[in-house]
């Protein structure tokens, strides 16, 4: 599919006659940092201290869930119900212990590209991430100097419902003052993408783990890309399809 059939097709589905591409609402780990692969050895390595062995791949499917959510999933599989809330907080600090005990993880090689691009033609970016842990979101502005303002950021205890529900990227279009028509989600894992496609924002796939582009597509991307370096090639591209639309339907 090429990106100006993406972009009619997303339009044709939503009934929208235009895209404006006011605002990035931008996952963060496995998307701005190669960090999955940590996170789900932590995880990995938590849950079998309780004595539920799970495979490493497991955890790729989880991405993008609250860490309550998580848990509460993987309990009522092995044990037929969900954690306390002390159990949950026990649990999920120790998992943070242990992703932190690890070695630093890298920025993803064309994050910074995109989110200059992005910053260059004036798309607000707004973080938004199942995430509560502050060892990566504090050092955004390291990584990554300007692409983020501290108020448009979204993190897991700020929603009710995390990925699969669209409420984290409602909530991101709430804090940048759009429409899901003037928002494009950039996520990397099938739960974040469902989240993105049923915000009805225009949802990037970009598959920088181990899973099938398919499963990207299945849960609702309207494009997939193979790498974040070949989605910051493709970028200006895309933007010029939606402004070529804008163009036409005017």
């Amino acid at each position: 599919m090429t990106m100006k059939q993406a972009v009619l097709r997303y339009l044709r589905q939503n009934s929208y006659i235009q895209m404006i591409p006011r605002a990035a609402l931008i996952d963060m780990d496995g998307t701005l940092y190669d960090s999955m692969p940590s996170h789900a050895r932590a995880w990995q390595t938590m849950m079998a201290e309780i004595g539920v062995d799970l495979p490493y791949e497991e955890f790729f499917r989880h991405e993008g869930r609250t860490g309550k959510a998580t848990i509460n999933i993987l309990f009522n599989r092995a044990f037929g119900h969900d954690a306390s809330d002390e159990q949950v907080k026990r649990l999920y600090t120790r998992k943070t212990e242990l992703f932190a005990a690890m070695p630093a993880v890298s920025p993803m090689p064309g994050a910074a590209q995109m989110l200059d691009f992005l910053k260059s033609v004036g798309t607000k970016r707004v973080l938004v991430t199942g995430s509560g842990q502050r060892s990566l979101i504090d050092r955004l502005n390291a990584d990554y100097p300007g692409a983020f303002s501290s108020d448009l950021i979204i993190t897991g205890p700020d929603v009710t419902h995390g990925k699969p529900d669209p409420e984290p990227y409602l909530a991101a279009m709430s804090l940048a003052g759009v429409h899901p028509w003037e928002s494009i989600v950039i996520e990397n894992a099938p739960l974040g993408v469902e989240a993105g496609h049923r915000s009805k924002a225009f949802t990037i796939g970009v598959n920088t783990g181990p899973i099938s582009p398919d499963e990207l597509w299945d849960a609702g991307a309207d494009i997939v890309f193979d790498s974040m370096q070949e989605f910051a090639d493709a970028l200006p591209l895309l933007i010029y399809e939606f402004l070529t639309t804008l163009n036409n339907a005017n």
